[in-house]
This record gives C-alpha cells, sequence and structure tokens, in this order.
C-alpha cells in the first residue's frame, strides 16, 4: 500500500486569483516546491484535487484545466518533483454550462476524486495526508479517513474563523512547506 498527500491546487499550491483562466497569472506560493520535493522524498504520491467549477460557470474550458497542470509539471521537472496524478471536478449544481450542471459525487468535500486516486494507487488513507486553504478540504480528508491540514495561505485565514469541532484539521500550517515539514517531523517522531 501506498500513502499519498491529497493537495488542493488553488491558494495552498498556487495563488488563486479567483478562476485562474490566464497562465500570465499562474505563481507558485514562495517555497511550495520545497514542500512539495519534500514530501515526495519522504515516500508520498502527491496527488492534486481541485475543484474547478470555472468549467461549469463557462470562465475557461477543460483543455484550459489540462494545459494548467502540464504547464505545472513542466515547472516542477526542473525541481525534480513530480506529481502523481491531477483530479479535478468540472461540476457544479448552479452551472451555467448544462453539461456540467449536476450534484455529482467528485465535487470536494466528497470523496469521488480521492476514491479514484485509492484505486488507482493502491493508497492507505490512514497514512494519508489532505491539505488545502478551504474547510472543504478539511471536510475531504475527514470523509475520506485521512490526516488533514489547513494552510493560511489563499483562504485559509479567513476558513480559520469557521472552524467547527467537526472540520477541526489535525495541523494549521503557514503555507504547504510548514505543511510538509511537520508532516516529516511526525513520520520521524512516529518510526521511533
Amino acid at each position: 500500500m501506498n500513502k499519498a498527500v491529497f493537495l488542493d491546487r488553488d491558494g495552498n499550491i498556487i495563488h488563486d486569483p479567483g478562476y485562474l483562466s490566464d497562465l500570465k497569472k499562474f505563481r507558485f506560493y514562495k517555497n511550495t516546491v520545497k514542500g512539495l520535493k519534500l514530501l515526495q522524498d519522504s515516500g508520498f504520491k502527491l496527488i492534486v484535487l481541485t475543484n474547478q467549477s470555472g468549467v461549469a460557470r463557462g470562465f475557461y474550458g477543460e483543455d484550459f484545466v489540462k494545459a494548467t497542470h502540464k504547464y505545472m509539471d513542466k515547472l516542477l521537472a526542473s525541481h525534480n518533483v513530480k506529481i502523481d496524478a491531477y483530479y479535478y471536478c468540472p461540476h457544479h449544481v448552479d452551472a451555467e454550462v448544462k453539461k456540467y450542471k449536476m450534484d455529482c459525487s467528485c465535487r470536494k468535500p466528497k470523496t469521488g476524486m480521492i476514491d479514484m486516486a485509492v484505486k488507482k494507487f493502491k493508497i492507505d488513507l490512514k497514512q494519508s495526508w489532505s491539505i488545502g486553504d478551504k474547510l472543504t478540504d478539511v471536510k475531504l480528508g475527514k470523509n475520506a479517513g485521512t490526516k488533514t491540514v489547513l494552510v493560511l495561505t489563499g483562504k485559509g485565514k479567513k476558513q480559520v474563523l469557521k472552524i467547527e469541532t467537526k472540520t477541526k484539521p489535525d495541523i494549521i500550517s503557514a503555507n504547504l512547506y510548514s505543511a510538509a515539514k511537520k508532516i516529516k517531523a511526525g513520520l520521524k517522531t512516529e518510526d521511533k
């Protein structure tokens, strides 16, 4: 069985300008690449899970989402970081684009995207983590049975104010790099 880190994309790995629709606005958060490398070197599969309701709203198409992930792969490759898989949900119940208007099983905090990754990569959820800047990312992790991290980048600082007992993350961290260091430190503790 493999262990994985399920990573939200916008507001966690990259800056969230609000429906990223232009690669000129693509920017990693400071030290994000270091954090991804640390997690990868600690034996985790890196799996991006992202709600992309901009597709459902007609702001951009699925081709742009895929192009963004290819662009991200290209940038990460120069740092010897590889995302093992990208899963995205283009659906929304209030979609403007009819074919995406639905209450699906893949939109976070539902576990459809994680379920696909678990099947493909034979992942042990008890050894895995979910990291994101929204409580939906924390709820996703709780629903799937992973440990959870809420980062304070993106919408994270506002989300902290909304934490309830059932959505309390295992870790609250300044950013992805800080979260990676905390996860690795926990791994060292568990290995003793």
